[in-house]
């Protein structure tokens, strides 16, 4: 996903279900920085996404996939 879409984007979402679910893009860059966070603590990253354990610092944030739920509040 684009890391960041304009805050009045309407974004429409179509679910495995069959059910679809639109979205504006203030509240997708709310998941996908909620997303970022959550990828970030569970490796041990800064807030800038650095290692700052390891000497070698790994700049690449790889956040692929953001959950979205059909139902999830828009």
């Amino acid at each position: 996903m684009s890391r960041q879409f304009p805050a009045k984007t309407v974004i429409a979402i179509t679910f495995n279900d069959g059910s679809v679910g639109e979205y504006t893009g203030k509240r997708m860059n709310e998941i996908y920085d909620r997303a970022l966070a959550a990828f970030r603590l569970g490796n041990n990253l800064d807030a800038k996404g650095f290692d700052r354990n390891h000497k070698k610092i790994h700049r690449r944030n790889a956040v692929e996939v953001v959950p979205v739920t059909a139902g999830m509040a828009p």
